[in-house]
């Protein structure tokens, strides 16, 4: 089947949200960990909200309180002194101590306290290894409600509060895809960044029963430079709807090859510092947590990944459900 680009007007298709009201920021005492920070003090800065840290200290026991109770007090008080030094005395910012199975209780947490956004690195404590995303970090990005802004290992480390310069939105001729938009307009306009637009339109597949003859590969072309007339039409109407914004926009449209590869290179070749991209975009299936590009991306992109998924009310994971919000051993620093 040939595929093509059908323009859809800018506006959100279900309930994808426009705005992040609470972010859960996930550490685990590591570095690598902690360069999730600057990213979501950016994220958090833009859409004033407010950050609570977290850090899960699994339990020794399963079930019960700590085998030995004093261990746990003094392990509880070393990580909430962790966590208040690198909240940094910033108003907005809370710490809480939980203990558990680290991706169950934030997964239990994000959903009691409605964290819309969650923020997590792509490997911590265990360090880099030949996964490209840490066990902690792939049950995560299955199972917690809401968006999440995942940041690679590989990413370059920032001092602060991150400073994005361009960011990336891929599009493809879906809402769903759209739906990103004005979250990507608002943290483009709070960091003064360029908004990048990127649609990439893949070789059509033919049914081949042997060599493809003269008209069979006329045919093709003919479909691909319709599809670029018509990504590059889609793209100039997107970047015409921002134009008295005040924000830098450029849109590009590739051609050829897979659609997942040209968006990692994209990423690389462009120094993207941020990617803001729907979990699903024309397929939308509901049977799985991110669609194939929004997963490629996941565990190829060098860049930090903002993906934006239905919000709580409409996606509960299902080891929550009816879980109630009962949180073991929890303490707020």
């Amino acid at each position: 089947m040939a595929h093509e680009v059908r323009p859809m007007p800018l506006r959100a298709e279900g309930p994808a949200p426009t705005a992040f009201r609470r972010l859960a920021v996930c550490l685990d005492g590591s570095e690598l960990g902690e360069r999730v920070l600057p990213h979501a003090l950016a994220v958090a800065r833009a859409f004033g909200a407010p950050v609570t840290l977290l850090r899960v200290l699994e339990a020794q026991t399963s079930g019960g309180p700590p085998s030995d109770p004093l261990e746990w007090e003094l392990r509880r008080k070393e990580a909430g002194g962790y966590l208040a030094r690198l909240a940094g005395g910033r108003a907005t910012v809370e710490s809480e101590v939980i203990e558990g199975a680290p991706a169950e209780q934030i997964c239990l947490w994000a959903a009691c306290h409605e964290a819309d956004l969650t923020v997590l690195s792509s490997h911590g404590a265990g360090g880099q290894s030949e996964c490209r995303l840490a066990g902690t970090a792939s049950e995560l990005i299955e199972r917690v409600p809401g968006s999440l802004l995942l940041v690679p290992a590989a990413a370059a480390a920032s001092d602060g509060i991150a400073r994005y310069q361009r960011i990336l939105v891929p599009l493809d001729g879906s809402a769903r895809a759209e739906s990103v938009i004005p979250l990507a307009t608002r943290l483009a306009a709070d960091a003064e960044a360029e908004l990048v637009f990127a649609h990439v339109v893949p070789v059509p597949e033919l049914i081949e029963l042997g060599a493809l003859e003269a008209e069979d590969l006329e045919l093709r072309d003919r479909l691909v430079r319709r599809n670029e007339r018509v990504a590059n039409q889609y793209l100039d109407r997107v970047r015409a709807r921002l134009a008295e914004s005040g924000i830098p926009v450029r849109a590009t449209v590739l051609c050829g090859g897979d659609v997942r590869g040209r968006l990692v290179r994209l990423i690389a070749d462009q120094t993207i510092d941020l990617v803001v991209l729907s979990a699903h975009g024309q397929t939308g299936r509901a049977d799985v947590h991110c669609g194939s590009v929004a997963a490629h991306l996941l565990s190829h992109s060098r860049s930090p990944l903002l993906i934006v998924r239905p919000a709580r009310s409409q996606r509960q994971p299902h080891s929550v459900e009816g879980a109630g919000c009962r949180l073991p051993h929890q303490a707020s620093v």
